[in-house]
C-alpha cells in the first residue's frame, strides 16, 4: 500500500486515533501522541495527510523591507494533495501561525489540514470551510514580529513529538498522533487486524458474553 491516496482512504474510512496509538505502542514508539493541549478545532473531522513541515522561531521585530512571510508562503503553496502543514511554534504562545486565509489556500491544493502547537485565529470562518485544524490554543495574534519560519521540510517537534516531513499525521476527536513513515505500512496493516478483533470483541459483549471471556478469546480490551 504505497499509493497516498490509497493509504489515506483507508485511514479515514477504516482507522481511527486510538487504534493507532495502541499499535504504536505495541511497537515500541510509545511517544507519538501529541499532548492532550493539541485540540481539533472542530471535532467532527478528520485530519489525515502526510507532514510537510515548517519550523519557526521567536522574532521580536521586522527588519525594513523583509517579508516575514516568505517561506511560510512557499510551505503552503508547495502543499499537495494529502498533505498537512506541521508548523512548529515552541512554547511561547506568542505565534499564532494559522487563520483563515491560509486554510483557503490550502484547502485549494487539496491539503489534508493543519496541525500546529501554536495559537490558530479566525476560527469561526475555518469552521464554516470545514478544513481540519489541530491546535495549541486560540488567539487573535498575527505571527508578525513574533514568529518567523525559519526552515520548511526539516525535522522538527511540535508539541514535544519529532516530526518529519512524509509521516503519517493522523487526528480526530480523540487526539492525534505522528506515524513515522519508515513504519506506516506495518502499523496501517497491524491496525486494520485489530480493529477486526475490536469489532468481533463488541459483538460478542452485545450478546451479552463475559468480559473475561471475550478478553480470553480475542485479547482486545
Amino acid at each position: 500500500m504505497t499509493n497516498l491516496a490509497e493509504i489515506l482512504d483507508v485511514v479515514r474510512g477504516r482507522l481511527y486515533v486510538a487504534v493507532l496509538s495502541d499499535v504504536l505502542d505495541e511497537l515500541g514508539y510509545r511517544g507519538q501522541a501529541l499532548p492532550s493541549r493539541i485540540r481539533p478545532l472542530d471535532d467532527t473531522l478528520v485530519l489525515a495527510g502526510h507532514a510537510r513541515t515548517g519550523l519557526y522561531r521567536d522574532v521580536y521585530h521586522i527588519a525594513p523591507g523583509e517579508n516575514p512571510y516568505a517561506l511560510e508562503i512557499a510551505l503552503i503553496d508547495s502543499l499537495k494533495a494529502g498533505e498537512v502543514a506541521v508548523l512548529g511554534c515552541g512554547n511561547t504562545g506568542r505565534i499564532a501561525p494559522w487563520g483563515e486565509l491560509l486554510s483557503t489556500a490550502a484547502r485549494a491544493r487539496g491539503a489534508g489540514g493543519c496541525l500546529t502547537d501554536g495559537l490558530v485565529r479566525d476560527t469561526r470562518a475555518i469552521r464554516a470551510m470545514g478544513f481540519p485544524v489541530f491546535h495549541g490554543g486560540i488567539g487573535p495574534l498575527d505571527s508578525k514580529g513574533r514568529g518567523v519560519v525559519a526552515a520548511i521540510d526539516v525535522p522538527i517537534e511540535c508539541a514535544g513529538v519529532p516530526v518529519e516531513s512524509g509521516d503519517l499525521v493522523v487526528g480526530d476527536a480523540d487526539g492525534i498522533v505522528i506515524v513515522p513513515r519508515a513504519i506506516q505500512e506495518e502499523v496501517i496493516a497491524r491496525a486494520l487486524a485489530k480493529v477486526e478483533g475490536e469489532n468481533a470483541t463488541r459483538a460478542a459483549l452485545e450478546r451479552g458474553d463475559s468480559l473475561a471471556d471475550v478478553f480470553e478469546r480475542f485479547g482486545v480490551l
